[in-house]
């Protein structure tokens, strides 16, 4: 029992050891004059729209762009976890 108490703690540790690294990758998307910088945690580290675009597109634009740039950090995530051979018990 002590055993499963020791793989939670070095999975949780893993976890928290690969969330540090993910705070440091980030993704950069550009499109239809909207800019979103998104960190591996799926933090929006930073959010740029130009006047002409916020004047001429939609919230649906917005929503897009946010979408992609979470698509990308997840893909960015899973290539992380893969990489870093995690041993989790059970799986």
């Amino acid at each position: 029992m002590f055993d499963k108490f020791k793989q939670l703690k070095n999975l949780r540790k893993q976890g928290k050891e690969l969330q540090k690294k993910l705070a440091d990758e980030f993704i950069l998307v550009e499109k239809h004059g909207i800019k979103i910088k998104m960190n591996g945690n799926m933090e929006i580290i930073n959010l740029e729209i130009s006047d002409e675009t916020w004047k001429e597109k939609s919230d649906k634009d917005l929503k897009d762009i946010i979408n992609e740039a979470i698509k990308q950090s997840q893909k960015m995530m899973a290539q992380k976890m893969m990489q870093g051979n995690f041993n989790i018990p059970g799986l």
